[in-house]
């Protein structure tokens, strides 16, 4: 089945879409996402990739994210959603996030994180231990970072405030502007929901926290 998704991938190929989707993901040398290589097909397209093909393997999801084609890798953090949002054993769904945390080195990207971290272990984490957190909230990986904040919206979703508050803490001081805007969207997320709590965090942090994020935080109010 590896095989028959690598050709039906191809064949979405579209050569006037690369430039703007090398420029949109900084693909360029000293870019965030250098060496990324795209194939130019839209996500609605590898959407319908992903569910034609949600019975894919571990092992060919392993050769999907360990691909360096940008489709690919999201096209198997799609499939992996499915999988996780269909089955209801909680240690199936143990299994995709242990997958998920060991894959991570094809999670490098800012769309990569934000399409799996919230949904799989933003989900599954929610009443378990969250130490692989702050692990990588302190991770000198920005992706590993991004995972640790984004992860967090799963649990905002839910009204548990506490982990992501105590993550942008961590991050604060971060001097990545994807970090600046993942956090300052998290804050947001919860002032959404209780804008008594973020006032409370920004008021106490406001005056160090990065222009970026502070906007981003307070960009509802």
């Amino acid at each position: 089945m590896l095989k028959e998704i690598i050709h039906d991938l191809n064949q979405l190929k579209n050569d006037k879409k690369i430039a703007g989707q090398q420029r949109f993901f900084k693909t360029g040398k000293g870019e965030y996402g250098e060496g990324d290589v795209f194939i130019g097909v839209s996500v609605p397209e590898l959407r319908k990739i992903a569910r034609k093909y949600r019975e894919l393997d571990f092992s060919s999801l392993h050769e999907l994210l360990s691909s360096e084609i940008h489709e690919y890798r999201l096209t198997a953090l799609f499939i992996l959603r499915l999988k996780y949002e269909r089955t209801k054993n909680d240690n199936d769904k143990g299994e995709i996030c242990d997958f998920l945390i060991e894959n991570r080195q094809g999670i490098n990207n800012w769309d990569l994180v934000d399409s799996s971290a919230h949904y799989i272990l933003g989900d599954y984490l929610l009443d378990k231990d969250k130490d692989i957190l702050y692990k990588f909230a302190k991770s000198e990986n920005l992706w590993e970072r991004r995972i640790a904040i984004m992860t967090t919206f799963g649990f905002i979703k839910k009204g548990k405030f506490d982990d992501t508050l105590k993550i942008s803490e961590i991050l604060l001081e971060d001097n990545h502007d994807l970090i600046h805007k993942a956090v300052g969207w998290m804050l947001r997320e919860i002032g959404n929901r209780n804008q008594e709590v973020e006032e409370k965090f920004l008021k106490k942090h406001y005056k160090k926290m990065p222009r970026v994020m502070l906007r981003y935080a307070i960009e509802k109010f």
